[in-house]
């Protein structure tokens, strides 16, 4: 039989496809496409990267500044031949923006390098996404990630409840508890001199096998001044809010829904990056605690004291967490 294809005939690849893919999803003809041009890999084609071939399949979407529709054409979703197993190839790609948090500036910028160093750091841990690193035909980072079956933790807190009232007593204090759990994790990262550099609630995935979170996506890096961590830290406050109001409590909803609660509130009480999110949620929800408050405060445009660290983050958060009363 006549070799090609990096080592696979088509008739080999037909043939492992037909094994994981429904008929009517198996294509007549297979092109395995060179791994320098992400553009030039499209559905239904084959790379081979470290002797594996893998079926290529849909693009994944960005989640990035609501853009949920926006495909990432760098991204994709992909079908490992020899295991059946889905697999996720992210390839190089180049972006730099800048992010304003109060006075603080930050220079943000795609790193794969760095994503590739944190694959082999958490390697092993359930609490981070998993993946290898191999190089492309032109000789850079291409990471080849686990795909991870389940939903957004921006999918899952705002349906839990009846309303907030019952969701905060019922259902909160055991989201704050994966949340220390996630905030944990970040830890780990932060004393290993590592940073995430994209904190989103949606780069946490609860895993249908082990019922856990997951962070995905550690590729951005971001320049930083005294504070390393300010970023990431800003990031996780902006969680925090989120789950502490069962989702967004935005400005417009209170304009519409409760406009005698939007009277109450300054310019001080909303998010310090979000200026239409409401930070001070006390103001609204009247039953949440004190001690927890002040721990969303610290994310709001009238802070006067940021987190540095993430062990200072926990230890309030761990009084916080004293303060609840358990369902």
């Amino acid at each position: 039989m006549v070799r090609q294809n990096n080592g696979y005939s088509e008739k080999e690849l037909l043939r492992m496809v037909r094994k994981w893919v429904p008929r009517d999803r198996v294509p007549k003809r297979l092109y395995v496409k060179d791994t320098a041009d992400f553009f030039r890999v499209d559905y239904d084609d084959v790379v081979v990267l470290g002797g594996v071939p893998y079926f290529v399949r849909n693009n994944e979407r960005e989640g990035r500044f609501g853009l949920e529709d926006e495909p990432k054409f760098w991204v994709k979703r992909s079908v490992n031949l020899l295991t059946g197993d889905l697999k996720v190839l992210k390839w190089v790609f180049k972006e730099r923006f800048e992010a304003r948090i109060g006075s603080l500036v930050f220079e943000c910028v795609r790193s794969p390098q760095k994503e590739a160093r944190i694959l082999e750091l958490v390697r092993g841990r359930k609490d981070f996404m998993q993946g290898t690193t191999e190089q492309d035909s032109a000789g850079h980072p291409l990471r080849i990630l686990d795909y991870i079956r389940g939903r957004t933790l921006s999918q899952i807190a705002p349906g839990l409840g009846a309303g907030h009232e019952d969701y905060f007593y019922n259902h909160f204090p055991l989201v704050l508890d994966e949340y220390i759990g996630i905030v944990e994790a970040i830890r780990f990262l932060h004393q290993n001199g590592e940073k995430h550099g994209d904190i989103r609630r949606d780069h946490l995935i609860k895993d249908d096998t082990t019922g856990g979170y997951r962070w995905i996506d550690y590729d951005f890096n971001y320049r930083h001044g005294e504070s390393r961590f300010a970023y990431d830290l800003f990031g996780l406050g902006n969680i925090l809010v989120f789950i502490t109001g069962r989702g967004d409590v935005t400005t417009n909803r209170l304009l519409r829904d409760a406009p005698d609660m939007l009277d109450r509130l300054t310019d001080e009480d909303v998010n310090i990056v979000f200026h239409n999110r409401v930070a001070n949620l006390k103001k609204i929800y009247p039953y949440i605690p004190e001690g927890l408050n002040r721990v969303l405060m610290h994310f709001s445009a009238g802070a006067q004291v940021y987190y540095e660290t993430t062990e200072e983050l926990l230890a309030d958060l761990g009084e916080a967490r004293e303060g609840l009363e358990r369902p």
